[in-house]
C-alpha cells in the first residue's frame, strides 16, 4: 500500500468490514422471548460503526477544517449526516432490546433507514479524505491513517448524535463516554468487537535470546503468525448468560 493512498485504503476497508457487520445485523429476526437480551451480529453492528464516527470526529474533522478550502462548510456536511446516522444507530438499539416506543417500525424500515444514512456517510468520508490526500503531504496522510486506526481502538462504543462532535467539547464527551459505554456494555452483556491487530513476524535470533524462547527450526523461512485473539469480546457478566 503506497503511501498516497493509505487514507483511502483505510476507510475504504473500514467500510467492508461494517458492511459485513450490518449484513450479518439484518438477518436477525427478533423473537419477543429475547426482548432486552441483544443480539451479537447487531450488537458488532452498532459498537463497530459508532467506534469509527467518533474516530473521524476526533482525526479527520480537525484537519478538513484547518487544512482544506472551504473545510468548515464540508464538516458541517459531515456533521448533518453523521448526526442522522447516530440517530438510525439509536433507533436500532432500542428496537433490538424491543422498547416500546419501537413498535410502530418494523425491522425492514429500520434497516432501510440504516442504508440510506450509511451509504451518504460513506461517501461524504471518501469526498474528505481525497481532499486531504490532495492537500497534505504523503508523510501527513500516512500518519493521519494511523492515527484513524488507533484512536478507533479508544473510541467510544455507542451513538451519541446530541452530545458535541468537535473541538475541545467533542474530545471531552468522547473521553467521558468512552467511560460510560464500557459501564452500559458490561451491564448490559454487549458484544464488542476489538480491533483486529497486525500479523507479527517470529523473532530473530537476538529476540529469541532476550524472550528466552528459542525456536529450533533452522534453514526455514521465517513464517508470519497471526494473532489469535478474537475479533470480538464477550464482557464477564455475559459469561453465564444462555
Amino acid at each position: 500500500m503506497t503511501t498516497t493512498t493509505a487514507l483511502q485504503e483505510t476507510l475504504q476497508h473500514k467500510h467492508e468490514e461494517l458492511s459485513g457487520r450490518l449484513a450479518a445485523a439484518r438477518t436477525m429476526t427478533g423473537r419477543p422471548e429475547l426482548s432486552r437480551r441483544g443480539c451479537p451480529p447487531i450488537d458488532l453492528f452498532l459498537a463497530g460503526t459508532s467506534k469509527h464516527l467518533h474516530a473521524i470526529d476526533a482525526v479527520m474533522l480537525p484537519e478538513v477544517r484547518s487544512r482544506c478550502d472551504d473545510g468548515s462548510a464540508l464538516v458541517r456536511d459531515y456533521l448533518t449526516n453523521a448526526r442522522q446516522l447516530e440517530v438510525v444507530l439509536a433507533h436500532v438499539k432500542a428496537h433490538e432490546f424491543g422498547s416500546s416506543w419501537e413498535t410502530h417500525f418494523d425491522w425492514e424500515k429500520v434497516w432501510g433507514d440504516v442504508d440510506r444514512t450509511m451509504a451518504a456517510e460513506w461517501e461524504i468520508e471518501h469526498r474528505m479524505a481525497d481532499i486531504l490526500v490532495a492537500q497534505l503531504p504523503d508523510e501527513e496522510v500516512g500518519d493521519l491513517a494511523e492515527r484513524l486506526e488507533t484512536t478507533e481502538e479508544r473510541a467510544p462504543t455507542r451513538p451519541h448524535p446530541y452530545l458535541p462532535h468537535t473541538g475541545a467539547a467533542g474530545r471531552v464527551a468522547r473521553g467521558m463516554m468512552r467511560i460510560a459505554d464500557s459501564f452500559w456494555d458490561a451491564v448490559e452483556g454487549r458484544f464488542v468487537p476489538e480491533t483486529e491487530r497486525k500479523r507479527r513476524k517470529r523473532p530473530g535470533l537476538i529476540g529469541q535470546y532476550l524472550l528466552a524462547d528459542p525456536r529450533w527450526d533452522d534453514g526455514e523461512p521465517d513464517e508470519e503468525r497471526p494473532d489469535t485473539e478474537p475479533s470480538w469480546r464477550v464482557p464477564r457478566q455475559n459469561a453465564g448468560r444462555d
